[in-house]
């Protein structure tokens, strides 16, 4: 194989890799606030007074939970803008 199939051939496969990461990392994030979401409407339905309590914690885990797709985004663009693979095959 020459050069330039090598590179193409990394690049292919990096764009499928990234798309794959951004598709996971939100269906991710979406699963976990559905759930985050869900649980805390049923406790809150239980039991009312402890509501504002609840609601802090809720938005405390949502901020953790928002940085799931955020690390992905941080990912993708480093292997769009700075690929490594094509680092490494210039090395040889």
């Amino acid at each position: 194989m020459d050069n330039l199939t090598l590179v193409a051939n990394i690049q292919s496969l990096t764009a499928i890799a990234v798309g794959l990461l951004l598709g996971l990392a939100a269906l991710g994030t979406a699963i976990g606030f559905a759930l985050l979401g869900g649980k805390f409407l049923e406790s809150s339905a239980r039991q009312p007074e402890l509501t504002p309590m609840l609601q802090t914690k809720m938005f405390i885990v949502a901020g953790l939970l928002d940085a799931v797709p955020m690390i992905g985004v941080a990912i993708a663009l480093l292997l769009i803008f700075a690929n490594p693979f094509l680092a490494a095959l210039g090395a040889k």
